[in-house]
């Protein structure tokens, strides 16, 4: 089992060295938004219970930022633009590896944002376990 990476700079030398990095300043904190940070465990926890491999990862966001065709600039960019492409390289791993379908991705997208909406400001997002059953159903 390979070693949990706690940032995208760990990421990157297990992929070989193949990981695009997000442009930033080195005072700036790896993760601009919470959502940023979600998304990379995300992908930690996905790898570590075996569905890809480092250098698949490293694949998949690689051609996801090769094909984007709108540029940004790293001067005006929170790292919003990268973590976007990580999001979509994600959820098209997910999709070629068949562990889910767009319904079910569409459909856990919205469930997180109603759950987001119900949620007091300060607390955790919760989405409870028959949310999600009903959610893969689909």
């Amino acid at each position: 089992m390979s070693p949990v990476p706690n940032n995208p700079h760990e990421l990157a030398a297990l992929c070989g060295e193949r990981l695009p990095l997000p442009h930033r300043l080195d005072l700036e904190p790896v993760f601009a938004a919470p959502w940023q940070a979600q998304a990379f465990a995300l992908t930690v926890h996905l790898h570590s219970q075996g569905l890809f491999t480092w250098p698949e990862w490293a694949d998949a966001l690689s051609h996801q930022i090769q094909t984007d065709p709108t540029p940004t600039d790293p001067n005006h960019d929170d790292g919003s633009a990268y973590y976007t492409h990580w999001l979509n390289a994600l959820e098209q791993l997910i999709l070629s590896k068949q562990l889910g379908t767009p319904n079910q991705i569409h459909a856990l997208e919205h469930a997180w944002q109603a759950a987001a909406e119900r949620t007091p400001h300060g607390k955790p997002i919760e989405l409870g376990p028959g949310q999600l059953g009903q959610l893969l159903d689909r």
